[in-house]
């Protein structure tokens, strides 16, 4: 007697063993997949920015070189007992011009704004934010707390005579100066290339970024970062710039596109008080090397113009 299973064309044909080592393979190849994609999504929401929170405390010191022609090396004390190094040349004018780094960077890193700007008249005052460079103090490279450098270097401007003290910074430095504004007030007009954001607070205050999915691994960087440094998120941007008497020139690299979003946000939220230059075709901190004299002359005319 024939029994049903002796009928069974699977078996028949004997192909049941290879489609179940099919099977296993195929579910083998599901599971590696499955584990590499959540690998990658670890190490890009969770590990990356754990690890950019890191850096952002790790140590920023170097030896910078000789001063540009015509500067001196000059020390800056802070009154919380820092010491910041800095290049310094007088005014041939009344105004003068603090010009500050961006992230991991030194005074050197703004060699070539310095010339320019001296090369126009105006007194410059560059200096390695605490941290940075050949400056004392611990490094922050979000800047957290730029405001106390900030404060000692127009202190430092104003015992050298300086009548008029102007800022321009780039990328972090940028986002110390828009920082300090409210509690520099003699801070009259800031250049702020490539500022962004340097917390939570701030990275919300554009409407795009405030979804958690979207803000999460930021969000994370800030917190690491925060509790490494023992440091207190600062006064945000534009509460701080809102509460200045200062006249802002924004500028943003045109292929930069959260950049140019936050400093539309900014500029929008300033009014009349802020001017806003989007370089097409530049990346961040990139206009003046993409466009030097048309950038050059933006700054110097709003230096010029603004009370």
């Amino acid at each position: 007697m024939r029994r049903w299973s002796d009928l069974s064309p699977a078996r028949g044909r004997g192909e049941t063993p290879g489609m179940e080592r099919k099977e296993r393979r195929t579910a083998r190849m599901f599971k590696w997949i499955g584990i590499a994609v959540g690998a990658m999504v670890v190490v890009l929401y969770v590990f990356l920015p754990v690890g950019i929170g890191v850096v952002s405390v790790w140590p920023a010191r170097g030896d910078v070189g000789d001063a540009p022609e015509g500067f001196a090396d000059v020390a800056v004390g802070t009154r919380d007992g820092e010491t910041l190094a800095a290049w310094y040349r007088p005014a041939m004018a009344e105004t003068a011009v603090l010009v500050t780094h961006g992230a991991g960077g030194s005074r050197d890193s703004v060699r070539e704004y310095v010339e320019f700007l001296a090369e126009a008249g105006y007194g410059v005052l560059a200096v390695d934010l605490r941290g940075h460079g050949e400056s004392t103090g611990k490094t922050n490279r979000l800047g957290w707390n730029g405001t106390a450098d900030v404060r000692a270097a127009v202190d430092f401007l104003k015992a050298q005579g300086a009548k008029r003290i102007v800022g321009l910074g780039l990328s972090m430095g940028g986002e110390v100066l828009l920082g300090a504004a409210s509690q520099v007030p003699e801070l009259e007009a800031i250049v702020a290339d490539g500022a962004t954001r340097r917390s939570t607070s701030e990275l919300l205050a554009l409407p795009s970024e405030r979804p958690l999915w979207r803000s999460f691994t930021a969000r994370l960087m800030f917190a690491t970062s925060g509790l490494l440094s023992g440091d207190p998120e600062p006064l945000p941007l534009l509460e701080s710039m809102a509460a200045s008497r200062a006249r802002f020139l924004l500028i943003a690299g045109g292929d930069a596109e959260t950049e140019v979003a936050f400093n539309e946000r900014f500029a929008e939220t300033l009014g009349d008080r802020a001017m806003l230059w989007v370089a097409p075709g530049a990346g961040h901190t990139q206009a003046h090397a993409v466009y030097p004299d048309e950038y050059e002359a933006r700054v110097l005319a709003f230096f010029f113009v603004a009370p």
